[in-house]
């Protein structure tokens, strides 16, 4: 199993969500103890997707993270490296439009969308810059960006405590539940490993988009980050 400390390679890290693909949606909500609803819930309120737009949710997984803009008659496209996942994604819904995508080298012309959405996916791409690029480059002249990401809670005493879950109670939960648990192992250390909300949203300022700001969800354990394309 890879670790966060080495590079994140594209097929080992497609290989690891292929694993856990098939629990991974009940994994996340035992392990965030449903905070992740929360913030999928938060995620679609910053995104304000409006009738006749078109969302990439890229590394969108199983799909959970699309399946509301879906309902809502918004035209999604949810993308995602890990066939596996997409595989799982695809029988749930098959009515969405499941699309194989590499974040770094997206299959998508110039401007083909009103809005770029990523949740918990691009602290495991290798090059975090040039995937905010890429994402600028798909999205039309004033269109947004929306970024969910885990970052650093703003408490110190708080920050201590959850990187005490992370490092020692997140494993053990994870064997419980995951159908592999030593990817959590990875995640958590990618976690520890990620800058913190201002060095996130200087990446981004730094990969062409504007009118940078984030907003801090559960005490800043997630961050949500969005920007505008000049338009």
């Amino acid at each position: 199993m890879i670790r966060a400390s080495l590079d994140k390679r594209p097929r080992d890290v497609a290989a690891m969500f292929d694993d856990v693909a098939g629990r991974y949606d009940v994994t996340n909500d035992v392990l965030s103890l449903g905070q992740d609803r929360l913030w999928r819930k938060a995620v679609v309120r910053a995104v304000d997707a409006r009738p006749g737009e078109r969302v990439l949710d890229i590394a969108a997984g199983t799909g959970t993270s699309s399946e509301p803009f879906a309902d809502a008659g918004i035209d999604v496209v949810p993308a995602d490296f890990s066939l596996g996942m997409l595989r799982v994604g695809n029988r749930r819904r098959p009515d969405l439009g499941f699309t194989a995508a590499d974040a770094l080298r997206l299959p998508f012309a110039d401007a083909s969308f009103d809005v770029v959405t990523m949740s918990f996916g691009l602290r495991n791409v290798s090059d975090t810059l040039g995937a905010l690029r890429e994402f600028l480059r798909v999205t039309k002249p004033g269109g947004r960006l929306v970024v969910c990401e885990f970052s650093h809670p703003t408490n110190a005493t708080f920050r201590k405590v959850y990187s005490e879950y992370l490092m020692r109670s997140l494993p053990p939960i994870a064997r419980r539940v995951s159908s592999n648990p030593e990817s959590y192992v990875y995640l958590a250390e990618s976690i520890q490993a990620w800058p913190d909300q201002a060095g996130m949203a200087r990446t981004v300022t730094e990969a062409g988009w504007q009118d940078v700001a984030w907003r801090n969800l559960s005490g800043g354990i997630v961050a949500l980050h969005r920007a505008v394309k000049a338009g």
